[in-house]
């Protein structure tokens, strides 16, 4: 096998249509088919050439129904619908069922009222950071709570604790007053008991500045999620003696096990990493990247127009990507949710994902599950099938 295979997960870059969309609250939420109508007529439409030669118009249209404003390009790439078994919307239920492991069991998630978290929990969490209490304890946005608990956690040192609608615990704190390493030992010491009650990540949080200047988060986040609980399609690759290189937050998402290398930072940073890696990657090898900033900055933000920016920042490099190509390789573009930005609320949505294949032909791929995706890739390294899913190659 000298062919390569590399997964690019562009989070959030929902496309509609998803069969129990309306059991989340979420029928008719569309991410890429509403922000290309929001911005039809106006003087900056949304511009999606490349992507739409891949099938991401006509993926849209076979999600949705519907093909979105200024796409339905003749796809040059093979392309299809991906749907979701598992009862989830975020991101390690997307990520784990796209590696071929649909969700076992079902997520915890604290409620949203004021306070949020049992007794017991933040007492522990006093314990371990060595405070008399926490701040936050709350639904938030993790930009908001920041701006409404900063002042209070630089004069007492207490972290901001905070979740959302996703499986989460979330701890918040300033990288200088808190210190950056003491939140990382903070978040470590406390996943195991979170991940006991089946709440899928423990996120650091870290943020600089002050209440004159303002805060903001920086890019040292870390995510300690729980460790999946069956083999991936990382663990096969890994086992059959490919390497496995994660872009983003995929050593995360996976626990780093099946990993042999991870690169983190910025979507700018980390597409230049892709790109390096189609010029190094090994034969047989795996790279399985995430570009977060589609769902981070701009889908729960409800930023229609900085998610479409942000998407032609994608569209424009892609010719690179497809550059960088060899013969025998194979790269998939596809989501791990939806995030409609003119969805309301700041949640994530539930939808079909596109998958858009090069390197394999042209034409349709049809409708396929996420676990499809995991089989396929496997098909072409040539390792051994595992799973529920079926190859679509």
């Amino acid at each position: 096998m000298t062919g390569r295979a590399f997964l690019v997960v562009l989070d959030s870059v929902g496309i509609g249509g998803a069969p129990d969309a309306a059991d989340f609250g979420d029928a008719g939420a569309n991410t890429v088919g509403h922000i290309a109508k929001a911005l039809a007529g106006t003087d900056r439409p949304l511009d999606l050439p490349h992507l739409d030669a891949l099938g991401l118009g006509r993926a849209v249209e076979l999600a949705s129904g519907r093909v979105p404003p200024g796409m339905g390009a003749a796809p040059r790439g093979r392309w299809g619908a991906a749907t979701e078994a598992s009862p989830g919307k975020d991101t390690p239920t997307g990520h784990w069922e796209l590696a071929g492991l649909p969700l076992p069991w079902a997520w915890t998630y604290f409620p949203n009222a004021e306070p949020c978290f049992p007794d017991d929990l933040v007492a522990e969490v006093a314990r371990l950071a060595g405070t008399e209490g926490i701040l936050g304890n709350r639904l938030a946005s993790g930009t908001n709570i920041i701006d409404e608990e900063g002042a209070a956690h630089m004069r007492t040192g207490w972290p901001i604790c905070y979740t959302s609608t996703d499986s989460v615990f979330q701890i918040a704190a300033h990288e200088d007053r808190f210190g950056l390493d003491r939140l990382l030992d903070l978040c470590r010491a406390i996943a195991p008991r979170l991940h006991a009650m089946r709440v899928g990540r423990v996120i650091a949080r870290p943020f600089a500045g002050t209440e004159e200047s303002g805060f903001t988060r920086t890019a040292n986040r870390a995510d300690f999620a729980l460790e999946p609980p069956a083999p991936t399609l990382c663990d096969h690759a890994q086992g059959a003696g490919r390497r496995v290189h994660a872009i983003g937050k995929i050593g995360d998402i996976f626990s780093m096990r099946g990993i042999d290398t991870t690169v983190k930072g910025p979507d700018s940073r980390l597409f230049e990493a892709l790109v390096d890696r189609l010029d190094t990657a090994e034969p047989g090898s795996l790279t399985f990247a995430n570009f977060v900033e589609f769902d981070s900055v701009f889908g729960h933000r409800r930023d229609v127009e900085g998610y479409a920016r942000h998407l032609e920042w994608f569209d424009a490099g892609l010719p690179r990507l497809l550059a960088g190509l060899r013969p025998g390789d194979m790269l998939t573009i596809t989501a791990d949710h939806g995030n409609d930005p003119t969805w309301r609320g700041s949640d994530h949505t539930r939808e079909r994902v596109p998958v858009l294949v090069a390197g394999q032909g042209a034409g349709p791929l049809g409708h396929v599950a996420f676990v499809d995706v995991a089989a396929s890739i496997a098909a072409h390294l040539e390792l051994p099938a595992h799973g529920p899913g079926r190859s679509f190659l």
